[in-house]
C-alpha cells in the first residue's frame, strides 16, 4: 500500500508539472495601415517593417485578411464582439462626439442630391455587450488596453469592457495633437522632450508585463495610434526617408514612411519583451489593421500612401479600404513562416479565441465571425461568404454612396443602395482572382451570379437585423451629381488643387 501511495503521488506531481501553461494573448491593432504599407506582400519599395517580418517568421501571414469596415470604430467594435457592423450598429467613427446613441437608426432626411437616406451610427460600445475583455476577465485573465480606443468615453471606456488598465485613457480618433511631445493627452505627460507616443506605449506595455502575476495568463489590447493622422514623426526619421524617394515611386511621403517605422519599432520592443520574459511559447500574437491606408489627405505635397494594386483606401468599400496586413502567431498551432490565402475577417478572432481558450460566449449573444483555426493551421476554411456593410460613407477618392459588399469565392458584389436608375439598387461585380484592382464591372456578363450574391446580401441583412438605407423621398434628379462619385471634392479652405 505504501509503495502504491508513493506511485500515485509521483504520478500526480508528474501530471501537475506536465500541464500546459494557459495561453496569453496580445492583440496588436494598427490604425489606417494599408495592405501595401508593409514589406509582407512585396508591394512597397519605401516603407521598412523588419519587426513585422520578424513576427511573420514566427507564424502565419494572411494575404486575404479583411476588416469588417473601411473605418476604424466599426472594425474595433467587430473585433471585440465578433459581430458585423450590420448587427452591432457602429457604422461610422463618431464615438468621440457628445452624442450617445446605442442603437443605429435611419436618418429622417438627406440632401436632395442623394438617392438614398443614410444610417445614423451607434456612437458608443454598449456595456451590455460581452466583449473580449469581459470574456477574458471572466476566465481570470489579467487584462490591459494600451493606445487608441475610439469606442466611447467613460462609462464606455476600456475599464467598463473588462480591462483593468487603460493607458493613456484617450477618447479621440487619433493621438492628442501630435505623435511627438509635447502632446495634449489629458493626465498623461511625456517622460522626456520629444518623446514619441508609440515609444511610450511600448514602454508602458512592457512595464506592465514585468509587473503582472507570472502565474496568471493575460490578455493585452495593444492598439496603436499609428499611422492615423495627424501626420508627423521623428525629424531624424523623416530626413532618413527623403533621399530614399525616387522618381516614379507610388509611395513617396517621407513623413508617412517615418510613421510606419515608428509603428514597427514599437512592435519590435514588445516582441523583445515577450522573449525576455520567456513567454513566447505560450503567447498568441495577432497583428492586423483596422482599415486600409489613407490615400487622400495631403502630407509633404503628396498623399500619405497608396494601396495599389488595390482600388481605393480608407473610407472606401473597394478592397483598398478593407484588405489589410495580418499575422497570427499561435504557438503549437501556426507553422513558423507560413502563409495563407484563406479569406478571414476581423470579427473571426472573437469566436476563434473563445472556442480555443475556453471563453464562454453567452447564448444570447449572436456572433457573425467564424472559427478560423483551420486556416491558422494551414488548412482550408469552410465558409460561404463575408460581408462589408457601409451605409454611411464620406466622400473620399473612389467612394460610393451607401453600400454593402459580399465576397464569395473569387467573386465580390457591391450593392449600392438605391444608386441606380429610378432609385433601384446599383451593382458592381468583380472577379478578384483576375481583377485585383476592381476595374472591370462584370454585372452584365454574369446576371445569375449577381442574383445569387445579392440573395446572400438579403440574407445577411435579415440575419443581422441591419438598419438599411431607403429611397430618399425628396431626391431631386436635377441636383444629382454623379460626376462627384469616385472623387473627393476640392476643399474650400485650400487654394491648391489636390494631386490625383
Amino acid at each position: 500500500m505504501k509503495a502504491l501511495s508513493i506511485f500515485l503521488l509521483i504520478a500526480l506531481i508528474t501530471v501537475a508539472h506536465s500541464k500546459p501553461k494557459e495561453m496569453n494573448v496580445i492583440f496588436i491593432l494598427a490604425d489606417d495601415l494599408g495592405w501595401s504599407d508593409t514589406t509582407l506582400y512585396g508591394q512597397t519599395k519605401l516603407y521598412q517593417t523588419p519587426n513585422l517580418e520578424k513576427l511573420a517568421a514566427r507564424g502565419m501571414t494572411f494575404s486575404n485578411a479583411y476588416t469588417n469596415s473601411p473605418l476604424c470604430s466599426p472594425t474595433r467594435a467587430s473585433v471585440l464582439t465578433g459581430q458585423s457592423p450590420a448587427r452591432h450598429g457602429s457604422v461610422n467613427p463618431a464615438h468621440h462626439t457628445p452624442t450617445i446613441r446605442l442603437q443605429a437608426s435611419l436618418r429622417p432626411n438627406g440632401p436632395p442630391g442623394d438617392k438614398a437616406l443614410k444610417v445614423n451610427t451607434v456612437t458608443r460600445l454598449d456595456n451590455k455587450l460581452p466583449t473580449l475583455g469581459k470574456l477574458f476577465k471572466q476566465r481570470n485573465y489579467q487584462t490591459a488596453h494600451f493606445g487608441k480606443w475610439h469606442l466611447g468615453t467613460a462609462p464606455y471606456s476600456p475599464r467598463q469592457h473588462g480591462f483593468d488598465v487603460d493607458i493613456p485613457n484617450h477618447p479621440g480618433p487619433g493621438p492628442a495633437g501630435s505623435y511627438v511631445a509635447p502632446w495634449r493627452f489629458k493626465n498623461f505627460k511625456p517622460n522626456s522632450p520629444n518623446e514619441h507616443i508609440e515609444d511610450r506605449m511600448a514602454k508602458e506595455a512592457t512595464s506592465w508585463l514585468k509587473k503582472i502575476n507570472k502565474n496568471q495568463p493575460f490578455f493585452m489590447n495593444y492598439w496603436q495610434f499609428s499611422v492615423h493622422g495627424p501626420f508627423n514623426a521623428k525629424e531624424k526619421l523623416i530626413e532618413k526617408y527623403k533621399p530614399l524617394i525616387k522618381p516614379g515611386m507610388k509611395q513617396n511621403c517621407p513623413t508617412y514612411a517615418a510613421m510606419v517605422e515608428s509603428m514597427d519599432d514599437a512592435i519590435g520592443t514588445l516582441l523583445d519583451a515577450v522573449d525576455k520574459a520567456g513567454i513566447a511559447d505560450n503567447t498568441i500574437i495577432i497583428f492586423i489593421s483596422d482599415n486600409g491606408g489613407n490615400m487622400y489627405s495631403q502630407v509633404d505635397n503628396t498623399t500619405p500612401t497608396t494601396n495599389a494594386p488595390l482600388r481605393g483606401g480608407k473610407a472606401c468599400i473597394f478592397d483598398g479600404g478593407t484588405r489589410v496586413p495580418c499575422i497570427v502567431v499561435w504557438p503549437g498551432v501556426s507553422k513558423a513562416g507560413s502563409k495563407s490565402k484563406e479569406r478571414i475577417q476581423t470579427s473571426d478572432f472573437y469566436p476563434t479565441l473563445a472556442k480555443h481558450l475556453n471563453l464562454k460566449i453567452p447564448k444570447t449573444h449572436p456572433v457573425d465571425g467564424i472559427d478560423i483555426m483551420p486556416a491558422v493551421k494551414g488548412e482550408k476554411l469552410e465558409r460561404q461568404a463575408i460581408f462589408t456593410y457601409f451605409p454611411t460613407p464620406p466622400p473620399v477618392p473612389d467612394w460610393l454612396p451607401p453600400s454593402i459588399a459580399v465576397y464569395s469565392g473569387d467573386w465580390k458584389l457591391i450593392r449600392v443602395f438605391h444608386g441606380g436608375e429610378n432609385q433601384k439598387h446599383d451593382y458592381k461585380l468583380y472577379n478578384l482572382k483576375n481583377d485585383i484592382g476592381e476595374k472591370k464591372n462584370l454585372t452584365s456578363q454574369y446576371p445569375e451570379k449577381v442574383k445569387t450574391l445579392d440573395a446572400m446580401i438579403d440574407q445577411h441583412i435579415k440575419e443581422t437585423g441591419a438598419v438599411i438605407p431607403v429611397k430618399n423621398p425628396k431626391f431631386d434628379p436635377a441636383q444629382y451629381k454623379p460626376e462627384l462619385i469616385g472623387i473627393r471634392p476640392a476643399s474650400k479652405n485650400k487654394k491648391k488643387k489636390r494631386k490625383k
